[in-house]
């Protein structure tokens, strides 16, 4: 890179940059209204030919509710999103419906079951199944479904199954035991009634053809070879293309690497620790209380964890205790999910309140006091949200206050609304603690002395570049959480989905990676190991090219969410770029790896620097590898809602963001423990277990499982690859259980990890001796 950056090279970075977020924001918002305008009709009425009605939309919308009081997404799934323990609801009942239709015919018009007719006869059935659910018989003038009075029947008899699954009928509870289910999950008769309702339609959306296509309104997923649910030629085509376009950009990230000018040299690091001669302000003080927060929600989520993964072996009970009846899989699983994301935001807004006053220079007037007032108000959110959750899945509020103050029933977003209006004004007040502590920096020049040529106006520019991107992705985080609001309890679910992918996929995976990557490049230049100018421009560009693909790339997530061909080939076309920035990450942690040794005091932060490299590892293993094999849209047709998708959220989800944070919590704890010098046997010990641990959990249990659904998916349909009848075949339950295996190494890492951060209290995390005087010179690059 030139050594003589101008203020004209910094400018047409930011220019790059801002054009790039318009056009990627333009892309999400042109096709977000494409969702919108051909999501799947909710029809007025569903109508027999006889004049009986089966269905209306206020019930098909009652039962939405209903399903989301139980735990929406957290029991089972619909259209793939959601839960992998318990069936695709969507998936299942068209199984049920179409095999029930089936027999109605056979019955009424051989006077047998459809199992014992000829192959011929059976054929013939099967021919005229397919006519009948996949002919599209809505009427936009009035809003009406017409169905014929035999499958009227078939909706009746598989209403009545769901009735008594859901009810406590005797007759299923081996059923529910396989699925993990309580005894009685709806007590109440018309809220039964009502999700019977809300099932059937996201199966006719399904299997029902779009109008003037040869493709149902979910793009002909799930694989069902009963009413001929193949993969679309858009499907196969637009597979092929992300594929292309990966190994395209692959390559020319190859090509550039190889022509590309000669690094600049690493600036030569200080003799002392720089971050010694900080001051830690009241304000930073008070981070440490958040610290304990986020250790004390990570090993409350893992035990939750681990629950969630015993009931998928043992059901009901844990050891043959009955939790379910006070904890049940739907609720320890939403809990499970609710603490992850409350412990990694917490570390995040951490890391940003320690570091602002250390980049702003000065601290705030009552700075400490905001801090503690966000601490307190981030306990409300999780104390309130979690009862919440649990009044809400035992079926205690009435379903509109179960959306407000319960369960929202999506996915990362359980939180019932309100608190999740409390979270976003708290995430308000952390952004305005961290612009108030930020604007000095924002606002001066850095005049800092050089002996180069370039001028102090350059020299501030380069230095403001990395300022600017923590803001600007701090801004983000604080503001785009509210993307969460444009759903209602009964919005369309595909609008839900699209709104609720914005959360999951920009808050979560976009712009906190911006933030971290900001916050390392500042801290890094702050010990002085690399140079201003070369750490902005980089973060400015990784940065760019990171949501240039992702922002668009949500769309992966929609493919058969009931939007048309238009998001799959949106999504697979920049889903497929996103692993590039991936690999150039991986790049730079092997290089950031080599600064453990470049001067003795760095060995204070090996550890940080450590979780930030095995980072680096999972963000190209769990999100890069693990996170394709899943996004072409035929591979995800097949994989969409089976232990496929679990390798890339936990690899993704902690192995990213989990290590991230905790990298960013001992950098905290580094300085705030003064200059005493640490033991790091639990920290070792813990690192390592962490990462053995997850990579077991994936290898021995999560990865088998998921690709043996994935050909039981292929061979007879996604209905069988999620159902009790696949799922407790012996050898399947043996490789639920070798999941105890990495589990336990993964325990061990937290249980030692706990342990040393209750040491730095307590004192036994410390060494006895007097911390050594600092040299004075310091070891070259490379140097063990």
């Amino acid at each position: 890179m030139n050594n003589n950056a101008t203020p004209s090279s910094d400018s047409r970075r930011w220019a790059l940059l801002g054009f790039t977020l318009l056009i990627a924001f333009i892309i999400l918002g042109f096709f977000g209204r494409e969702v919108y305008r051909k999501a799947p009709p909710i029809p007025e009425r569903v109508v027999a030919k006889d004049g009986t009605v089966i269905a209306t939309k206020d019930r098909i919308l009652t039962g939405q509710q209903v399903w989301q009081s139980a735990g929406g997404q957290q029991l089972g799934s619909i259209w793939g999103h959601g839960a992998y323990q318990a069936p695709d609801w969507t998936a299942d009942w068209l199984h049920r419906e179409s095999m029930a239709l089936l027999d109605v015919w056979a019955e009424r018009e051989d006077g047998t079951a459809y199992s014992n007719l000829s192959a011929d006869r059976a054929g013939a059935l099967r021919a005229r199944l397919v006519r009948e659910m996949r002919t599209n018989t809505w009427d936009e003038k009035t809003g009406d479904v017409t169905i014929g009075n035999e499958r009227a029947e078939a909706i009746r008899r598989v209403a009545a199954h769901y009735d008594g699954l859901y009810g406590g009928a005797p007759e299923f509870a081996k059923l529910r035991q396989a699925y993990a289910m309580a005894e009685t999950t709806i007590p109440d008769g018309s809220r039964r009634q009502d999700l019977t309702a809300f099932f059937f339609w996201t199966s006719w959306s399904a299997t029902t053809e779009r109008p003037g296509l040869n493709i149902t309104y979910t793009n002909n997923w799930p694989h069902e070879p009963l009413v001929e649910n193949h993969p679309s030629g858009a499907n196969v085509v637009w597979s092929m293309v992300s594929i292309v376009l990966l190994l395209a950009a692959t390559g020319a990230i190859v090509w550039w690497k190889a022509f590309r000018p000669a690094e600049e040299p690493v600036p030569a690091p200080p003799a002392f620790d720089p971050l010694s001669t900080i001051t830690v302000t009241p304000s930073m003080k008070a981070t440490a209380k958040y610290l304990g927060a986020v250790i004390g929600l990570f090993v409350v989520q893992v035990g939750l964890g681990a629950l969630t993964a015993h009931y998928t072996v043992e059901g009901q009970a844990f050891f043959g205790l009955p939790l379910s009846e006070w904890l049940p899989y739907s609720l320890s699983r939403t809990w499970h999910i609710q603490t992850g994301v409350f412990w990694i935001a917490t570390a995040f807004l951490a890391a940003g309140l320690f570091l602002a006053p250390v980049i702003g220079g000065h601290e705030p007037k009552y700075q400490r006091l905001g801090v503690n007032v966000l601490f307190g108000a981030l306990l409300l959110v999780v104390a309130g949200s979690l009862a919440g959750e649990w009044f809400a899945i035992h079926q205690v509020l009435p379903l509109p206050l179960s959306f407000w103050f319960g369960h929202q029933g999506y996915e990362y977003v359980d939180l019932g609304r309100a608190w999740q209006i409390a979270l976003f004004a708290g995430l308000v007040l952390w952004l305005v603690l961290m612009l108030r502590a930020l604007a000095p920096a924002l606002k001066r020049h850095d005049d800092a002395r050089s002996n180069d040529a370039r001028s102090n106006e350059a020299r501030s520019n380069e230095a403001r570049s990395l300022v600017l991107m923590f803001t600007g992705a701090t801004a983000a985080i604080g503001l785009l959480y509210g993307a969460g609001f444009f759903f209602t309890a009964k919005t369309h679910l595909s609008v839900m989905e699209y709104w609720r992918w914005w959360v999951v996929h920009l808050w979560v995976e976009g712009f906190f990676e911006v933030f971290a990557t900001a916050a390392i490049a500042l801290l890094f230049a702050r010990l002085g190991l690399v140079d201003k100018k070369h750490a902005g421009a980089a973060v400015i560009a990784s940065s760019a090219l990171f949501l240039f693909a992702g922002i668009p790339g949500t769309f992966h997530h929609l493919y058969f969410s009931g939007t048309p061909t238009s998001i799959l080939a949106v999504g697979a076309s920049f889903s497929a770029l996103e692993v590039v920035p991936l690999t150039l990450i991986g790049i730079e942690a092997f290089q950031t790896s080599r600064l453990q040794s470049v001067a003795p005091w760095m060995a204070r932060y090996r550890w940080p620097i450590r979780f930030f490299v095995g980072v680096a590892f999972w963000n190209l293993v769990g999100a890069g590898v693990f996170g394709f094999l899943i996004n072409p849209p035929i591979a995800l047709y097949y994989m969409q809602g089976l232990n496929t998708t679990p390798v890339h959220a936990h690899t993704a989800l902690f192995g990213v963001y989990g290590l991230l944070s905790l990298g960013l919590c001992l950098v905290v704890a580094r300085k705030l423990s003064g200059e005493r010098p640490w033991r790091e046997g639990a920290l070792k010990a813990a690192f390592w277990t962490l990462n053995i641990g997850l990579g077991l959990m994936v290898a021995l249990s999560l990865l088998p499982i998921g690709l043996a659904q994935t050909w039981a998916s292929v061979e007879h349909g996604l209905w069988y690859a999620r159902s009790a009848d696949f799922m407790q075949l012996a050898w399947v339950q043996n490789l639920r259980w070798l999941r105890i295996v990495g589990d336990s190494v993964f325990l061990a890492g937290v249980a030692s990890l706990a342990w040393f951060f209750i040491g730095l209290l307590t004192g036994w995390s410390y060494e006895e001796e007097q911390p050594v005087t600092e040299p004075d010179s310091v070891l070259p690059l490379g140097s063990n």
